[in-house]
């Protein structure tokens, strides 16, 4: 089993930057991919960004790509999220996830890709 802990969310003025760090512990041995969701109010919960643990190949959505950077320290079990040109549309929780699952010909992009999942930090972004 995999223990998620998200740390780094809070408020911000549009045009910031912010970090947001991902622990992980337990079972990581057998991590195939690591990624970041987020939802926000009233909405399903969506998928940010991801990368492959063991090559560090990175996969995104289309709207936070040129904004958002998603990298990984092996040695240290950490997943980071470098969000810049915050704007409103990006307040949300942020939920770091992680994969025990194998994929070939596809990205692990969707919730049913991942099984264990943090508890979630706060981002807010005021106008």
């Amino acid at each position: 089993q995999v223990q998620l802990v998200e740390s780094g969310g809070g408020l911000v003025q549009a045009g910031d930057s912010l970090r947001l760090s991902c622990a992980a512990s337990g079972r990581t041995f057998n991590i195939y991919a690591m990624g970041w969701f987020r939802q926000a109010p009233g909405k399903e919960r969506e998928f940010v960004l991801g990368i492959r643990w063991s090559t560090g190949r990175t996969f995104y959505a289309d709207s936070v790509k040129g904004r958002f950077t998603i990298s990984r320290d092996k040695v240290a079990n950490m997943v980071y999220l470098q969000m810049n040109s915050l704007n409103a549309a990006d307040t949300a929780v942020y939920y770091c996830a992680a994969s025990s699952r194998s994929k070939y010909g596809s990205d692990w992009n969707t919730r049913s890709d991942y099984d264990y999942w943090g508890q979630g930090t706060q981002v807010t972004v005021s106008s």
